[in-house]
C-alpha cells in the first residue's frame, strides 16, 4: 500500500492528454481498471485536470463497452494498447461505429503495426510511460520521437544493480526522484530499460527525452497488461510435484500478445495445470508439456520473442 491523494492532477497525467489534444467537450472512455489498481484513477485524474468528461468504463464486458461508447459519444479512448482493438473489433461485429478519434495508452506495449491500424481507423494513439507510484514519467507528443520527460520527476538512467550513470544513449535501468509531498521517492529503481535522447524535440518541447520502456533490466515481462515475474513462475514449479521445470514464453498473434506455459513434466494431461496457471500467473495461457530435460538451460524462465520495433 502507498498514500495518495485524489487532488487535481496528482499522478500528473493531464500533461500527456494536453499532449494529445484533449481537453473540454470531449468524452474519454476510460477502460483502465479501477479493481485494486490505481490505474483507472490516474487516467480519471488527468481527464478531469485538462476538462474532460470521463466514462468510468473498466475492463471487460465487451459488447457493454461498445454500446454505452456509441450511446455517449465517446470520442477518447484511454487504456491498455490491446483492449481498444478488442473494443473495435466487437463493435465491427455487431454493426456499430464508434467516434473514437484518439487514444492514450499505457500498461503495455505499442507495437507499430497496430498504431498503424488504429491511425488507418482514423485514430491518433500516442502512450505513456508510468507507474502506480511515480504516475507520468514521460509521453509521447506529436512529434513522436521519443517520450518527453514529465516536468514533475527527475530521471537517471544507470546501470542495472548499481545506481551508477550511463553515458547518454546507452540503454540502462530508469531511476526516477519525485518530490511529491504526500509521497516523495528518491531514486526509484524502476526496473525497466530505456535510454535518453539527445538534443530535444521537434514538437518544441524542451525537457529531455527517453527512448520509451525498452524492456525489464530483469526478466519481469508485461504481457496482456500485466507483469509475470519469475517467482511466480517458481511457485507454479513448486505447486505440482510432477512439474520438473517451466518456461513462459511471450509472443504476439496478430495484434494480441499470447502467453506459452512450456512445463517439463511426465504428465500428459496439460488441463491438469490450468487452474494453477490462472491462480498463480493471473493470466489464461497455451499450455506446452515438453519432457524432462528438453528446456534451455540458458538461465531464461521468461522468454519475450515479441518484437519491439
Amino acid at each position: 500500500y502507498e498514500p495518495g491523494d485524489v487532488s487535481h492532477n496528482w499522478w500528473r497525467i493531464g500533461r500527456f492528454l494536453h499532449a494529445l489534444n484533449i481537453g473540454k467537450g470531449d468524452i474519454v472512455h476510460n477502460c483502465f481498471s479501477y479493481h485494486l489498481t490505481p490505474a483507472g484513477m490516474i487516467f480519471e485524474s488527468g481527464a478531469r485536470a485538462v476538462g474532460a468528461a470521463v466514462v468510468p468504463a473498466g475492463v471487460g464486458q465487451t459488447e457493454l463497452q461498445v454500446k454505452a461508447a456509441s450511446d455517449i459519444g465517446s470520442n477518447v479512448y484511454t487504456g491498455t494498447p490491446d483492449y481498444l482493438k478488442v473494443i473495435l473489433d466487437k463493435a465491427d461485429e455487431m454493426g456499430v461505429s464508434l467516434s473514437f478519434t484518439r487514444a492514450a495508452v499505457g500498461g503495455g506495449a505499442l507495437f507499430p503495426s497496430l498504431r498503424q491500424e488504429y491511425l488507418d481507423r482514423g485514430i491518433v494513439c500516442r502512450q505513456n510511460y508510468a507507474t502506480a507510484d511515480l504516475g507520468n514519467i514521460a509521453y509521447e507528443t506529436e512529434a513522436l520521437d521519443g517520450m518527453v520527460v514529465d516536468e514533475g520527476v527527475i530521471v537517471e538512467i544507470v546501470t542495472p544493480g548499481t545506481g551508477n550513470p550511463v553515458p547518454l544513449g546507452e540503454v540502462g535501468e530508469v531511476l526516477v526522484t519525485s518530490l511529491n509531498a504526500d509521497y516523495p521517492l528518491i531514486r526509484f529503481a524502476t526496473g525497466d530499460l530505456s535510454a535518453f535522447l539527445p538534443g530535444k524535440s521537434s514538437c518544441g518541447r524542451t525537457n529531455i527525452r527517453i527512448k520509451g520502456w525498452m524492456g525489464r533490466a530483469d526478466q519481469t515481462t508485461k504481457i496482456k497488461g500485466l507483469f509475470v515475474r519469475p517467482e511466480q513462475v517458481a511457485d507454479l514449479v513448486s505447486s505440482h510435484k510432477d512439474i520438473h521445470r517451466a518456461r513462459i514464453v511471450a509472443t504476439r498473434e496478430g495484434e494480441m500478445d499470447v502467453m506459452t506455459v512450456k512445463i517439463e513434466t511426465e504428465n500428459n494431461d496439460p488441463e491438469a495445470f490450468n487452474s494453477s496457471i490462472i491462480s498463480i500467473l493471473k493470466l489464461k495461457g497455451i499450455v506446452e508439456l515438453v519432457s524432462p530435460g528438453s528446456l534451455p538451460r540458458d538461465g531464461l524462465i521468461i522468454e519475450d520473442l515479441r518484437k519491439y520495433d
